[in-house]
């Protein structure tokens, strides 16, 4: 069985922000009236306060105690219907022009006739900018996105820049080892047929004077 429930209506012309507090029970539904173009991001914040005996003042809502809003257009459809905790934002967007009605109400659990506890509601309403503004944030991360990723692609082509210049030096080294190598290999056999050649003339003149010694010549 559902408990009654106390409607109260705030009526408000359209502005860029609308701020208001107002009181209500803990089982008291409250609601207010905003004339909101079409198209458009609306924010709203509120905080609940509980007023207490002890003090005789409203001091800061239990962490428990939440609101349950309530989001409805023009035409009665529901643009938004979620709880909250006690001091919150929500957001909705307005599908076409004309009069919304934001309605708040606690989660209290306890019985109606228990729940006779003060609430104080500190409420700001604030009507945003059109819905191509989220548009357009959305392709500002687009844009950082891109930039983030054309700034890995610079770093990863500088990268391979680097490893070419490296290779490049490391082709060239090699090189230069390669024609040392090489003409070193050159000179040792030049060297080579030289010492053959030397060795091979001396052993020549010696047996020819040998044979001239034994006058077999």
């Amino acid at each position: 069985m559902k408990h009654p429930v106390t409607e109260f209506l705030f009526i408000l012309s359209w502005s860029l922000t609308s701020s208001l507090y107002f009181h209500q029970g803990e089982k008291e539904e409250k609601c207010i009236i905003e004339d909101i173009p079409g198209d458009t991001l609306v924010t709203g914040h509120y905080k609940i306060q509980s007023w207490d005996l002890a003090t005789r003042d409203f001091l800061p809502s239990a962490p428990g105690l939440g609101m349950f809003v309530t989001v409805k257009g023009p035409d009665e459809q529901v643009l938004l219907h979620k709880l909250y905790g006690p001091e919150s934002r929500f957001t909705f967007q307005s599908h076409s022009q004309g009069e919304h009605r934001i309605c708040l109400m606690s989660n209290s659990t306890k019985i109606a006739v228990f729940a006779g506890n003060k609430l104080r509601v500190n409420l700001d309403v604030q009507v945003g900018e059109h819905a191509t503004d989220e548009s357009f944030e959305e392709t500002k991360d687009m844009i950082n996105e891109v930039k983030a990723r054309m700034l890995h692609l610079l770093q990863q082509m500088q990268y391979i820049s680097s490893q070419q210049d490296y290779q490049r030096s490391r082709e060239e080294e090699f090189r230069q080892i390669n024609e040392e190598t090489n003409s070193s290999v050159l000179w040792w056999a030049m060297f080579q047929t030289v010492i053959l050649l030397s060795v091979g003339a001396w052993q020549m003149k010696q047996m020819k004077n040998f044979l001239i010694a034994k006058k077999l010549v």
